[in-house]
């Protein structure tokens, strides 16, 4: 009977690195645990360091395995170009991400800039989706942004991947809870606002972007139509989040940087003063007349690289990709650390260098690998709103204020915090309004 018992245990365990085997042909990577993968050779508080190490060992395209998943990491500016941007169509799917899914189901003085970027950056997309905007003392508007940071910090973590990755878990009273809670809380906000605007509406008159959509949904009222309820939640909630947390972080970088770099800083508001002089306001087309201040803008942007690793994508068909076979549905996931600071691309790839922008003669230019917002077609929807708001908010900011490091004790920290979205520290700035 032991023997029996012996040779069961046995069998059972050879099934299960059976299960996690990679498919035939398919990118290498590390040996992977049954049941919870790679978890353990992966740090999920901040994977970027792990995947430089495994892109040395096993080249710019490899797998790791989260849970039972496996996941096509891409390493490198030409990696990822080749995949997203000549090869975008065939990427152009998104995986099932399990908790996704269940979400969209449910005078020298000094302050802190936190909230009030939220909430400044939050009522530009609030405008555009709801009509309206936010009192800056609203206590729900508070909620909902708190919302927003929570889904965010959770999402890229360990608990999101174990949602994702290992079903059995979902039911449990796991850390993932307060994102499903928070999403529950912004997809009950949204439902109660769309009910708002079926009794006030007037058709043809159409005052935002839930006005414009309840009237195509009444056009393509047919069943099957893309044009219903749960869509239309589950697009607010993509563009309130994205559309509030991506710019704010940058905002937040922004002002850090210049606190850090006060010459670049002084720099940019000599350009901007200039324009301003000369016609008397700022508009986002006067960006061509400001090459330093858009170097600046854009190398925030890299430095700060806000999303370190990007929205998965997966093929819609089986296909191969650098002699290796790629199943339809696999999770391609691009490490856009790599790309942003490849040392193929930028001369000082770990340095805070707005030269990067810059041509001999002093005009802007955007490198190839400044890929911020990913590349092809399921590449960023609101890239130019985030770059009239970044130009709009970076220039009126440094017009009327300077920005200085109020502890002279200390230095500013430029530790990003890994999250979905990636952000600096926690830190208070010192502001002295201008007076020329």
């Amino acid at each position: 009977m032991q023997h029996f018992w012996l040779a069961l245990v046995t069998l059972l365990i050879a099934l299960l690195f059976w299960k996690w085997r990679r498919p035939p042909n398919f990118p290498p990577g590390p040996w992977a645990l049954p049941i919870i993968g790679n978890f353990l050779q992966v740090n999920l508080h901040n994977p970027v360091p792990d995947f430089n190490k495994l892109a040395k060992t096993y080249g710019n395209i490899y797998s790791i395995f989260l849970g039972g998943t496996p996941v096509v990491i891409l390493h490198g500016f030409q990696t990822v170009k080749e995949v997203f941007g000549n090869s975008g169509l065939l990427f152009a799917d998104r995986p099932p991400v399990p908790v996704l899914q269940s979400c969209t189901k449910m005078k020298g003085c000094t302050l802190d800039p936190n909230l009030l970027v939220y909430q400044a950056v939050s009522n530009i997309i609030s405008s555009i989706l709801f009509g309206d905007r936010f009192d800056y003392d609203n206590a729900l508007f508070a909620e909902l942004i708190g919302h927003i940071k929570e889904i965010n910090r959770v999402l890229a973590g360990v608990w999101a991947e174990l949602y994702n990755t290992v079903p059995f878990t979902r039911k449990l009273p796991l850390p993932f809870r307060s994102l499903l809670r928070s999403a529950e809380g912004l997809r009950s906000y949204a439902a109660k606002v769309i009910e708002e605007h079926r009794r006030t509406r007037t058709p043809g008159d159409t005052r935002d972007f839930i006005d414009g959509y309840l009237e195509k949904m009444e056009k393509n009222s047919e069943n099957g139509s893309f044009f219903n309820e749960d869509n239309l939640v589950a697009i607010i909630l993509d563009l309130f989040v994205a559309g509030t947390d991506t710019t704010a972080i940058t905002l937040r970088w922004a002002l850090l940087l210049m606190m850090a770099y006060p010459k670049v800083q002084a720099r940019c508001y000599e350009e901007i003063k200039s324009v301003f002089q000369t016609k008397g306001k700022l508009q986002y087309e006067d960006r061509s007349s400001m090459p330093y201040t858009q170097a600046v803008i854009h190398e925030v942007q890299r430095f700060g690289n806000i999303a370190p690793v990007a929205v998965p994508h997966s093929p819609l068909k089986d296909t191969h990709l650098f002699g290796y076979t790629i199943p339809k549905g696999t999770r391609i996931l691009p490490d856009m650390t790599s790309v942003l600071y490849d040392e193929l691309e930028w001369k000082h790839p770990n340095e805070f260098y707005p030269p990067h922008f810059l041509n001999k003669d002093g005009a802007f230019v955007k490198p190839e690998a400044f890929l911020p917002f990913s590349i092809g077609p399921r590449s960023c929807i609101g890239e130019g709103l985030t770059r009239m708001e970044l130009f709009i908010f970076f220039t009126e900011l440094l017009r009327h204020f300077e920005f200085f490091w109020p502890d002279k004790t200390t230095s500013p920290d430029l530790t990003p915090v890994f999250a979905e979205t990636q952000s600096p520290r926690h830190f208070i700035v010192g502001i002295t309004h201008r007076s020329d």
